[in-house]
Protein backbone atom coordinates (compact mmCIF):
# COMPACT_ATOMS: atom_id res chain seq x y z
CA UNK A 1 0.00 0.00 0.00
CA UNK A 2 1.37 3.42 -0.73
CA UNK A 3 1.87 6.26 1.43
CA UNK A 4 -0.68 8.16 0.05
CA UNK A 5 -3.19 5.26 0.31
CA UNK A 6 -2.04 4.88 3.94
CA UNK A 7 -3.04 8.36 4.67
CA UNK A 8 -6.12 8.02 2.84
CA UNK A 9 -7.09 4.64 4.98
CA UNK A 10 -5.78 6.19 8.34
CA UNK A 11 -8.11 8.86 8.10
CA UNK A 12 -11.46 6.84 7.51
CA UNK A 13 -14.08 5.67 10.56
CA UNK A 14 -12.49 2.95 12.57
CA UNK A 15 -15.35 0.42 11.24
CA UNK A 16 -13.86 1.20 7.52
CA UNK A 17 -10.26 0.91 8.49
CA UNK A 18 -11.42 -2.51 10.08
CA UNK A 19 -12.33 -3.90 6.83
CA UNK A 20 -9.90 -2.49 4.43
CA UNK A 21 -7.21 -5.41 3.21
CA UNK A 22 -3.44 -4.96 3.40
CA UNK A 23 -4.13 -4.27 0.05
CA UNK A 24 -5.91 -2.02 -2.25
CA UNK A 25 -6.17 -2.80 -5.77
CA UNK A 26 -6.22 0.43 -7.67
CA UNK A 27 -8.43 1.55 -10.55
CA UNK A 28 -9.34 4.43 -13.20
CA UNK A 29 -12.35 7.02 -12.91
CA UNK A 30 -13.93 7.03 -16.06
CA UNK A 31 -17.26 9.50 -16.45
CA UNK A 32 -19.97 7.97 -18.08
CA UNK A 33 -21.39 9.35 -21.20
CA UNK A 34 -25.44 10.66 -21.21
CA UNK A 35 -27.89 9.72 -23.64
CA UNK A 36 -27.52 13.28 -25.19
CA UNK A 37 -23.48 13.31 -25.69
CA UNK A 38 -24.04 9.49 -27.30
CA UNK A 39 -27.17 10.68 -29.38
CA UNK A 40 -27.99 14.37 -30.00
CA UNK A 41 -24.35 16.17 -29.92
CA UNK A 42 -25.94 18.12 -33.76
CA UNK A 43 -29.31 19.52 -33.85
CA UNK A 44 -29.71 21.69 -36.52
CA UNK A 45 -32.33 24.28 -37.12
CA UNK A 46 -33.14 27.54 -39.11
CA UNK A 47 -32.33 31.01 -38.23
CA UNK A 48 -32.70 34.11 -40.03
CA UNK A 49 -29.89 36.83 -40.73
CA UNK A 50 -29.65 40.42 -41.96
CA UNK A 51 -27.15 43.03 -42.51
CA UNK A 52 -26.88 46.90 -41.81
CA UNK A 53 -24.34 49.32 -41.03
CA UNK A 54 -22.32 49.24 -37.45
CA UNK A 55 -24.72 52.05 -36.08
CA UNK A 56 -27.66 50.29 -36.98
CA UNK A 57 -27.04 47.00 -35.04
CA UNK A 58 -28.96 48.11 -32.19
CA UNK A 59 -32.12 49.22 -34.35
CA UNK A 60 -32.08 45.83 -36.17
CA UNK A 61 -31.84 43.84 -32.46
CA UNK A 62 -34.44 46.15 -31.36
CA UNK A 63 -36.87 44.82 -34.10
CA UNK A 64 -35.94 41.22 -33.76
CA UNK A 65 -37.03 40.86 -29.87
CA UNK A 66 -40.25 42.66 -30.67
CA UNK A 67 -41.56 40.02 -33.02
CA UNK A 68 -39.73 37.05 -31.07
CA UNK A 69 -40.53 37.97 -27.71
CA UNK A 70 -38.38 37.43 -24.91
CA UNK A 71 -38.34 33.90 -24.88
CA UNK A 72 -37.04 33.51 -28.03
CA UNK A 73 -34.96 36.80 -28.61
CA UNK A 74 -32.47 34.73 -26.52
CA UNK A 75 -32.64 32.23 -27.87
CA UNK A 76 -28.84 30.52 -29.30
CA UNK A 77 -26.43 32.28 -26.80
CA UNK A 78 -23.86 29.96 -27.56
CA UNK A 79 -24.30 32.20 -31.16
CA UNK A 80 -22.76 35.10 -31.91
CA UNK A 81 -25.46 37.85 -32.74
CA UNK A 82 -23.15 40.04 -35.34
CA UNK A 83 -19.95 39.10 -37.80
CA UNK A 84 -18.06 40.67 -40.02
CA UNK A 85 -18.65 40.43 -43.57
CA UNK A 86 -14.73 38.70 -43.36
CA UNK A 87 -15.80 36.52 -40.31
CA UNK A 88 -18.47 34.55 -42.28
CA UNK A 89 -17.65 30.86 -43.53
CA UNK A 90 -16.83 30.76 -46.67
CA UNK A 91 -19.92 29.04 -48.58
CA UNK A 92 -22.02 31.93 -46.40
CA UNK A 93 -19.32 34.61 -47.25
CA UNK A 94 -19.86 33.70 -51.32
CA UNK A 95 -23.57 33.12 -51.13
CA UNK A 96 -24.29 36.42 -49.79
CA UNK A 97 -21.47 38.40 -51.54
CA UNK A 98 -23.71 37.81 -54.43
CA UNK A 99 -27.35 39.35 -53.33
CA UNK A 100 -28.16 42.74 -53.65
CA UNK A 101 -25.25 45.03 -52.77
CA UNK A 102 -23.08 42.35 -51.11
CA UNK A 103 -19.79 42.68 -53.17
CA UNK A 104 -19.53 46.34 -52.47
CA UNK A 105 -20.10 45.03 -48.71
CA UNK A 106 -17.52 42.49 -48.64
CA UNK A 107 -14.59 44.79 -50.14
CA UNK A 108 -12.39 47.03 -48.76
CA UNK A 109 -13.17 47.73 -45.02
CA UNK A 110 -16.49 47.09 -44.40
CA UNK A 111 -18.45 49.22 -41.83
CA UNK A 112 -21.24 46.59 -42.13
CA UNK A 113 -22.43 43.68 -40.23
CA UNK A 114 -24.20 40.53 -40.50
CA UNK A 115 -26.71 39.77 -37.68
CA UNK A 116 -28.21 36.80 -36.36
CA UNK A 117 -32.30 37.82 -35.48
CA UNK A 118 -33.38 34.62 -34.36
CA UNK A 119 -34.83 31.12 -35.32
CA UNK A 120 -37.32 31.04 -38.19
CA UNK A 121 -40.18 29.36 -36.45
CA UNK A 122 -40.52 31.94 -34.16
CA UNK A 123 -40.23 35.10 -36.61
CA UNK A 124 -43.07 35.68 -39.45
CA UNK A 125 -41.39 36.69 -42.68
CA UNK A 126 -44.34 39.25 -43.34
CA UNK A 127 -43.74 40.95 -40.17
CA UNK A 128 -39.88 41.37 -40.32
CA UNK A 129 -39.95 42.68 -43.54
CA UNK A 130 -42.18 45.42 -42.28
CA UNK A 131 -39.48 45.97 -39.08
CA UNK A 132 -36.65 46.15 -41.21
CA UNK A 133 -38.39 48.46 -43.89
CA UNK A 134 -38.43 50.92 -41.30
CA UNK A 135 -34.53 51.38 -40.79
CA UNK A 136 -33.52 54.02 -42.48
CA UNK A 137 -30.45 52.89 -43.99
CA UNK A 138 -31.17 49.40 -45.22
CA UNK A 139 -34.93 49.94 -46.53
CA UNK A 140 -33.67 50.41 -50.55
CA UNK A 141 -31.65 47.57 -49.85
CA UNK A 142 -33.33 45.23 -47.24
CA UNK A 143 -31.58 41.81 -47.05
CA UNK A 144 -32.90 38.42 -45.50
CA UNK A 145 -31.10 35.75 -45.40
CA UNK A 146 -31.93 31.74 -44.17
CA UNK A 147 -28.90 29.56 -42.64
CA UNK A 148 -28.87 26.69 -40.91
CA UNK A 149 -27.47 26.73 -37.15
CA UNK A 150 -26.85 24.25 -34.33
CA UNK A 151 -29.67 24.85 -31.75
CA UNK A 152 -27.80 23.12 -29.08
CA UNK A 153 -24.28 24.83 -27.39
CA UNK A 154 -20.99 23.28 -28.48
CA UNK A 155 -19.16 20.99 -25.37
CA UNK A 156 -15.50 21.30 -26.61
CA UNK A 157 -13.37 23.93 -28.20
CA UNK A 158 -12.93 21.99 -30.72
CA UNK A 159 -16.58 21.60 -32.02
CA UNK A 160 -16.89 25.13 -31.17
CA UNK A 161 -14.22 25.80 -34.27
CA UNK A 162 -15.52 23.61 -36.10
CA UNK A 163 -19.29 24.94 -36.42
CA UNK A 164 -17.92 28.31 -36.50
CA UNK A 165 -16.39 27.34 -40.43
CA UNK A 166 -19.66 24.82 -40.90
CA UNK A 167 -23.06 26.99 -39.73
CA UNK A 168 -21.67 30.54 -37.53
CA UNK A 169 -19.56 32.09 -35.27
CA UNK A 170 -20.17 29.83 -32.27
CA UNK A 171 -18.50 30.29 -28.82
CA UNK A 172 -17.92 27.38 -25.94
CA UNK A 173 -18.66 28.65 -22.41
CA UNK A 174 -16.85 25.65 -21.41
CA UNK A 175 -20.27 24.52 -20.24
CA UNK A 176 -22.20 21.27 -21.43
CA UNK A 177 -26.09 21.26 -22.15
CA UNK A 178 -26.15 17.90 -23.02
CA UNK A 179 -24.84 16.55 -19.34
CA UNK A 180 -22.92 17.51 -16.45
CA UNK A 181 -20.93 20.63 -16.30
CA UNK A 182 -17.60 19.63 -17.21
CA UNK A 183 -16.04 21.64 -14.52
CA UNK A 184 -18.15 19.80 -11.99
CA UNK A 185 -17.30 16.32 -13.41
CA UNK A 186 -13.76 17.45 -12.96
CA UNK A 187 -13.82 18.25 -9.67
CA UNK A 188 -15.93 15.91 -8.07
CA UNK A 189 -13.98 13.16 -10.45
CA UNK A 190 -10.97 14.05 -8.15
CA UNK A 191 -12.49 14.32 -4.68
CA UNK A 192 -13.98 10.73 -5.45
CA UNK A 193 -10.82 9.07 -6.85
CA UNK A 194 -8.59 9.64 -3.45
CA UNK A 195 -10.44 6.64 -1.91
CA UNK A 196 -12.55 4.82 -4.71
CA UNK A 197 -9.77 1.98 -4.62
CA UNK A 198 -10.91 1.36 -1.30
CA UNK A 199 -14.51 1.27 -1.73
CA UNK A 200 -14.30 -0.68 -4.94
CA UNK A 201 -11.69 -3.18 -3.12
CA UNK A 202 -14.43 -3.53 -0.22
CA UNK A 203 -17.28 -4.52 -2.43
CA UNK A 204 -15.08 -6.78 -4.72
CA UNK A 205 -14.25 -8.58 -1.60
CA UNK A 206 -18.22 -9.16 -0.45
CA UNK A 207 -19.08 -10.27 -3.52
CA UNK A 208 -16.11 -13.21 -3.17
CA UNK A 209 -17.19 -13.90 0.24
CA UNK A 210 -21.06 -14.16 -0.88
CA UNK A 211 -20.36 -16.33 -3.98
CA UNK A 212 -18.12 -18.68 -1.24
CA UNK A 213 -20.88 -18.70 1.14
CA UNK A 214 -23.62 -19.69 -1.52
CA UNK A 215 -25.88 -16.78 -0.96
CA UNK A 216 -25.49 -14.63 -4.32
CA UNK A 217 -23.98 -14.06 -7.53
CA UNK A 218 -20.22 -12.34 -6.85
CA UNK A 219 -21.43 -8.79 -7.23
CA UNK A 220 -21.10 -6.25 -3.50
CA UNK A 221 -22.16 -3.27 -2.74
CA UNK A 222 -20.71 -0.55 -0.54
CA UNK A 223 -22.53 2.86 0.18
CA UNK A 224 -20.59 5.95 2.18
CA UNK A 225 -21.25 9.09 3.36
CA UNK A 226 -18.63 11.88 2.04
CA UNK A 227 -18.66 14.92 4.47
CA UNK A 228 -17.22 17.90 2.67
CA UNK A 229 -16.60 20.74 5.66
CA UNK A 230 -18.82 24.06 5.02
CA UNK A 231 -21.66 22.52 3.06
CA UNK A 232 -24.58 23.70 3.17
CA UNK A 233 -26.96 21.17 5.68
CA UNK A 234 -30.42 22.94 4.33
CA UNK A 235 -30.78 19.25 2.02
CA UNK A 236 -30.31 17.40 5.17
CA UNK A 237 -34.09 17.98 7.01
CA UNK A 238 -37.00 16.65 5.98
CA UNK A 239 -35.89 15.94 2.62
CA UNK A 240 -38.92 18.29 1.15
CA UNK A 241 -39.03 20.21 -1.94
CA UNK A 242 -38.30 23.56 0.35
CA UNK A 243 -35.04 22.21 1.81
CA UNK A 244 -33.81 21.30 -2.05
CA UNK A 245 -34.67 24.62 -2.99
CA UNK A 246 -32.55 26.39 0.00
CA UNK A 247 -29.55 23.76 -0.64
CA UNK A 248 -29.50 24.52 -4.17
CA UNK A 249 -29.71 28.20 -3.35
CA UNK A 250 -26.32 27.93 -0.88
CA UNK A 251 -24.56 25.70 -3.69
CA UNK A 252 -25.24 28.15 -6.48
CA UNK A 253 -23.91 31.07 -4.50
CA UNK A 254 -21.20 29.33 -3.41
CA UNK A 255 -20.10 28.52 -7.21
CA UNK A 256 -20.78 31.93 -8.39
CA UNK A 257 -18.05 33.61 -6.00
CA UNK A 258 -15.83 30.47 -6.44
CA UNK A 259 -16.49 31.85 -10.66
CA UNK A 260 -16.15 35.15 -9.80
CA UNK A 261 -12.75 34.94 -7.65
CA UNK A 262 -10.80 33.50 -10.76
CA UNK A 263 -12.37 30.29 -11.57
CA UNK A 264 -13.54 31.56 -15.40
CA UNK A 265 -14.94 28.54 -16.24
CA UNK A 266 -18.07 29.99 -18.20
CA UNK A 267 -16.48 33.47 -19.69
CA UNK A 268 -14.81 31.96 -21.75
CA UNK A 269 -15.97 33.51 -24.91
CA UNK A 270 -12.67 31.97 -27.46
CA UNK A 271 -12.05 35.59 -29.09
CA UNK A 272 -9.61 38.12 -28.34
CA UNK A 273 -11.16 40.68 -30.99
CA UNK A 274 -13.64 42.83 -29.00
CA UNK A 275 -13.21 46.07 -29.63
CA UNK A 276 -16.65 46.40 -31.81
CA UNK A 277 -19.58 45.17 -31.22
CA UNK A 278 -19.55 42.42 -33.63
CA UNK A 279 -17.23 41.03 -31.68
CA UNK A 280 -19.44 40.14 -28.55
CA UNK A 281 -21.76 37.32 -27.72
CA UNK A 282 -25.36 37.50 -28.25
CA UNK A 283 -26.13 38.45 -24.40
CA UNK A 284 -23.45 41.29 -24.34
CA UNK A 285 -25.63 42.92 -27.56
CA UNK A 286 -28.48 42.12 -25.56
CA UNK A 287 -26.81 44.52 -22.93
CA UNK A 288 -26.62 47.09 -24.96
CA UNK A 289 -30.65 47.30 -26.20
CA UNK A 290 -31.77 47.00 -22.54
CA UNK A 291 -32.86 43.34 -23.51
CA UNK A 292 -33.04 40.64 -21.14
CA UNK A 293 -31.46 36.96 -20.99
CA UNK A 294 -34.84 34.37 -20.72
CA UNK A 295 -34.13 30.69 -20.66
CA UNK A 296 -33.39 28.59 -23.40
CA UNK A 297 -34.08 24.90 -23.71
CA UNK A 298 -31.63 22.45 -25.25
CA UNK A 299 -34.10 19.81 -26.62
CA UNK A 300 -34.48 18.77 -23.03
CA UNK A 301 -37.62 19.54 -21.11
CA UNK A 302 -36.56 21.91 -18.36
CA UNK A 303 -33.21 22.31 -19.17
CA UNK A 304 -31.27 25.33 -19.55
CA UNK A 305 -28.13 26.05 -21.11
CA UNK A 306 -27.06 29.62 -19.69
CA UNK A 307 -28.03 28.39 -16.01
CA UNK A 308 -26.14 24.98 -16.62
CA UNK A 309 -23.33 27.10 -17.59
CA UNK A 310 -22.48 28.53 -14.44
CA UNK A 311 -24.28 26.45 -11.96
CA UNK A 312 -23.84 22.63 -11.01
CA UNK A 313 -25.97 19.87 -9.94
CA UNK A 314 -26.81 21.49 -6.59
CA UNK A 315 -26.25 17.82 -5.09
CA UNK A 316 -22.38 18.22 -6.56
CA UNK A 317 -21.48 21.92 -5.26
CA UNK A 318 -17.89 21.73 -3.55
CA UNK A 319 -18.02 24.22 -1.23
CA UNK A 320 -15.28 23.21 0.56
CA UNK A 321 -13.38 26.18 -0.28
CA UNK A 322 -15.63 28.39 2.31
CA UNK A 323 -12.64 26.78 5.12
CA UNK A 324 -9.54 25.81 3.48
CA UNK A 325 -7.61 24.43 6.54
CA UNK A 326 -10.88 21.76 7.01
CA UNK A 327 -10.52 18.06 5.62
CA UNK A 328 -13.37 15.88 4.25
CA UNK A 329 -14.05 12.70 6.39
CA UNK A 330 -15.78 9.40 4.85
CA UNK A 331 -17.79 6.93 6.54
CA UNK A 332 -19.07 4.04 5.21
CA UNK A 333 -22.85 3.70 6.13
CA UNK A 334 -23.65 -0.18 4.52
CA UNK A 335 -22.19 -3.04 2.99
CA UNK A 336 -24.05 -5.57 1.11
CA UNK A 337 -23.49 -8.73 -1.37
CA UNK A 338 -26.17 -10.36 -3.95
CA UNK A 339 -28.39 -12.64 -2.23
CA UNK A 340 -30.87 -13.49 -4.63
CA UNK A 341 -29.93 -17.32 -3.94
CA UNK A 342 -30.73 -17.15 -0.03
CA UNK A 343 -33.27 -19.34 1.16
CA UNK A 344 -34.40 -21.18 -2.16
CA UNK A 345 -32.50 -23.74 -4.59
CA UNK A 346 -30.68 -22.41 -7.22
CA UNK A 347 -32.77 -23.93 -9.92
CA UNK A 348 -34.22 -21.43 -11.87
CA UNK A 349 -32.54 -18.23 -13.87
CA UNK A 350 -32.71 -15.21 -11.80
CA UNK A 351 -33.06 -15.94 -7.89
CA UNK A 352 -34.69 -13.62 -5.74
CA UNK A 353 -34.68 -10.25 -7.60
CA UNK A 354 -35.38 -8.34 -4.47
CA UNK A 355 -32.14 -9.57 -2.99
CA UNK A 356 -30.05 -7.49 -5.61
CA UNK A 357 -26.94 -6.04 -3.78
CA UNK A 358 -27.66 -2.54 -4.37
CA UNK A 359 -31.20 -3.21 -2.77
CA UNK A 360 -30.16 -4.90 -0.19
CA UNK A 361 -27.52 -2.12 0.51
CA UNK A 362 -30.24 0.61 0.10
CA UNK A 363 -32.66 -0.70 2.63
CA UNK A 364 -29.84 -1.47 5.31
CA UNK A 365 -29.21 2.37 4.96
CA UNK A 366 -32.88 2.87 5.72
CA UNK A 367 -33.05 0.40 8.68
CA UNK A 368 -30.32 2.41 10.19
CA UNK A 369 -32.63 5.73 9.80
CA UNK A 370 -35.41 4.26 11.10
CA UNK A 371 -33.26 3.20 14.14
CA UNK A 372 -32.28 6.15 14.88
CA UNK A 373 -35.45 7.98 14.91
CA UNK A 374 -35.51 5.46 18.02
CA UNK A 375 -39.14 3.93 17.27
CA UNK A 376 -40.68 1.32 19.02
CA UNK A 377 -39.82 -2.05 18.30
CA UNK A 378 -42.44 -4.44 16.73
CA UNK A 379 -41.45 -8.97 16.66
CA UNK A 380 -40.95 -9.73 13.09
CA UNK A 381 -43.49 -12.51 12.16
CA UNK A 382 -41.81 -15.51 11.72
CA UNK A 383 -41.63 -16.13 7.87
CA UNK A 384 -40.61 -18.97 5.83
CA UNK A 385 -39.12 -17.10 3.21
CA UNK A 386 -37.74 -13.70 3.83
CA UNK A 387 -38.20 -11.79 0.48
CA UNK A 388 -35.89 -8.34 0.89
CA UNK A 389 -32.93 -10.07 2.76
CA UNK A 390 -31.42 -6.87 4.26
CA UNK A 391 -30.55 -8.45 7.15
CA UNK A 392 -26.51 -9.20 7.34
CA UNK A 393 -26.01 -12.05 6.34
CA UNK A 394 -21.89 -12.13 6.55
CA UNK A 395 -19.76 -10.84 9.18
CA UNK A 396 -19.04 -7.74 7.20
CA UNK A 397 -22.69 -6.84 6.54
CA UNK A 398 -23.01 -7.43 10.19
CA UNK A 399 -19.92 -5.17 11.45
CA UNK A 400 -21.11 -2.04 9.19
CA UNK A 401 -24.82 -2.55 9.96
CA UNK A 402 -24.45 -2.07 13.80
CA UNK A 403 -22.55 1.26 13.42
CA UNK A 404 -24.79 4.19 13.76
CA UNK A 405 -25.71 6.60 10.36
CA UNK A 406 -23.34 9.27 10.44
CA UNK A 407 -25.68 11.41 9.49
CA UNK A 408 -29.45 10.07 10.51
CA UNK A 409 -31.33 13.22 9.27
CA UNK A 410 -31.58 13.54 5.92
CA UNK A 411 -33.52 11.66 3.05
CA UNK A 412 -32.64 8.11 2.42
CA UNK A 413 -29.52 8.09 0.56
CA UNK A 414 -29.24 11.87 -0.48
CA UNK A 415 -25.87 13.05 -1.02
CA UNK A 416 -24.51 9.20 -0.43
CA UNK A 417 -21.81 7.03 -2.67
CA UNK A 418 -22.92 3.73 -3.96
CA UNK A 419 -20.39 1.52 -5.09
CA UNK A 420 -21.10 -1.44 -7.52
CA UNK A 421 -18.79 -4.33 -8.90
CA UNK A 422 -20.94 -4.49 -11.64
CA UNK A 423 -23.17 -2.25 -13.52
CA UNK A 424 -27.15 -2.41 -11.65
CA UNK A 425 -30.24 -3.66 -13.51
CA UNK A 426 -32.81 -1.16 -14.71
CA UNK A 427 -34.66 -1.69 -11.50
CA UNK A 428 -31.89 -1.27 -9.10
CA UNK A 429 -30.75 1.75 -11.10
CA UNK A 430 -34.39 2.97 -10.89
CA UNK A 431 -34.32 2.68 -6.94
CA UNK A 432 -30.78 4.31 -6.73
CA UNK A 433 -32.99 6.77 -8.26
CA UNK A 434 -35.64 7.35 -6.19
CA UNK A 435 -33.49 6.84 -3.00
CA UNK A 436 -31.45 10.28 -4.10
CA UNK A 437 -28.02 8.49 -3.84
CA UNK A 438 -25.66 11.23 -5.18
CA UNK A 439 -22.64 9.61 -6.89
CA UNK A 440 -22.60 5.87 -8.25
CA UNK A 441 -19.06 3.90 -9.94
CA UNK A 442 -19.46 0.02 -10.93
CA UNK A 443 -16.72 -1.61 -12.62
CA UNK A 444 -17.94 -4.33 -15.02
CA UNK A 445 -20.54 -2.96 -17.65
CA UNK A 446 -23.61 -4.95 -17.97
CA UNK A 447 -24.81 -4.11 -21.38
CA UNK A 448 -27.58 -6.51 -22.13
CA UNK A 449 -29.41 -5.93 -18.19
CA UNK A 450 -27.65 -2.67 -16.68
CA UNK A 451 -29.18 0.61 -16.75
CA UNK A 452 -26.41 3.13 -16.06
CA UNK A 453 -25.08 3.34 -19.57
CA UNK A 454 -25.90 5.15 -22.60
CA UNK A 455 -23.97 3.19 -25.10
CA UNK A 456 -26.48 1.28 -27.44
CA UNK A 457 -26.50 -2.23 -26.95
CA UNK A 458 -25.31 -4.24 -29.23
CA UNK A 459 -26.86 -7.65 -30.73
CA UNK A 460 -25.24 -11.32 -29.20
CA UNK A 461 -23.14 -9.39 -26.46
CA UNK A 462 -23.85 -12.54 -24.87
CA UNK A 463 -20.95 -14.21 -26.77
CA UNK A 464 -22.83 -17.37 -27.95
CA UNK A 465 -21.01 -18.33 -31.34
CA UNK A 466 -25.01 -19.13 -32.49
CA UNK A 467 -28.10 -18.04 -31.84
CA UNK A 468 -28.94 -17.28 -28.06
CA UNK A 469 -30.50 -20.14 -26.37
CA UNK A 470 -32.86 -17.51 -24.96
CA UNK A 471 -33.61 -16.07 -28.23
CA UNK A 472 -32.34 -12.75 -29.94
CA UNK A 473 -30.45 -10.50 -27.28
CA UNK A 474 -28.94 -7.13 -27.27
CA UNK A 475 -29.90 -4.29 -29.64
CA UNK A 476 -31.48 -0.80 -28.67
CA UNK A 477 -30.68 2.56 -26.45
CA UNK A 478 -28.62 2.62 -23.14
CA UNK A 479 -31.19 3.97 -20.92
CA UNK A 480 -27.87 6.42 -19.14
CA UNK A 481 -29.80 6.53 -16.16
CA UNK A 482 -26.91 7.94 -14.06
CA UNK A 483 -28.01 11.60 -15.64
CA UNK A 484 -31.19 12.64 -17.30
CA UNK A 485 -32.92 15.65 -17.15
CA UNK A 486 -36.01 14.99 -17.63
CA UNK A 487 -36.27 12.52 -14.12
CA UNK A 488 -37.09 14.08 -11.20
CA UNK A 489 -33.14 13.12 -9.73
CA UNK A 490 -29.75 13.00 -11.23
CA UNK A 491 -26.42 11.86 -10.32
CA UNK A 492 -23.06 11.41 -11.47
CA UNK A 493 -21.51 8.44 -12.58
CA UNK A 494 -17.92 6.74 -12.97
CA UNK A 495 -16.64 2.75 -14.28
CA UNK A 496 -14.13 2.03 -12.85
CA UNK A 497 -11.13 0.26 -14.88
CA UNK A 498 -8.46 -1.88 -13.71
CA UNK A 499 -6.07 -4.81 -15.19
CA UNK A 500 -4.85 -5.66 -11.60
CA UNK A 501 -7.81 -7.31 -10.52
CA UNK A 502 -9.77 -10.65 -10.88
CA UNK A 503 -12.70 -10.12 -13.09
CA UNK A 504 -16.10 -11.06 -11.18
CA UNK A 505 -17.40 -12.70 -14.39
CA UNK A 506 -21.11 -13.64 -14.57
CA UNK A 507 -24.10 -14.69 -16.60
CA UNK A 508 -23.85 -11.52 -19.04
CA UNK A 509 -27.83 -11.74 -19.24
CA UNK A 510 -27.82 -11.96 -15.49
CA UNK A 511 -29.53 -8.49 -13.66
CA UNK A 512 -27.23 -7.41 -11.43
Amino acid sequence: MSDSMKEVVESLDPVSRRLVPPNIDLGALVPLKTTLELRDNLSLGLAYVTRAPTRLTNDIVTIARALAGDDAAKNLPHLRRCSKPSDLPPHLKSEFMNEGNGRAIHTGKSNWLYILLGPKDEMPYDELLRGLVNVDGIRDDIFIGIIPVPLLAPTSQVQANMWSQQFWQTVYRKNNPLGPHPSNICRTTSVVSRDASIWMTLAHQIAKKSQKAGFGEPIGAVIIKRTVPGKSEAARGSGSKEDFAKADEAATISTSLELMNGDGATGDTTTTDSDSLDNVPIEHVAAETNMTIPETTNGVEGSNTYEDSTKPDSHESDTSALDPEAKETTQIVAIAADARWHQQTKTGQTGNPMAHAALRAISMVAQKLVRAEDRAKSEPGIMDFETFQDKPLLQDEALVFEAEHPCPDGYLCHELELYLTHEPCTMCAMAILHSRMGRIVFRHRMPLTGGMSSEDRGHDLCGASELCDRGPCGGGQGLGLHWRKELNWSMLGWEWETDDVERLTVDPHLHA
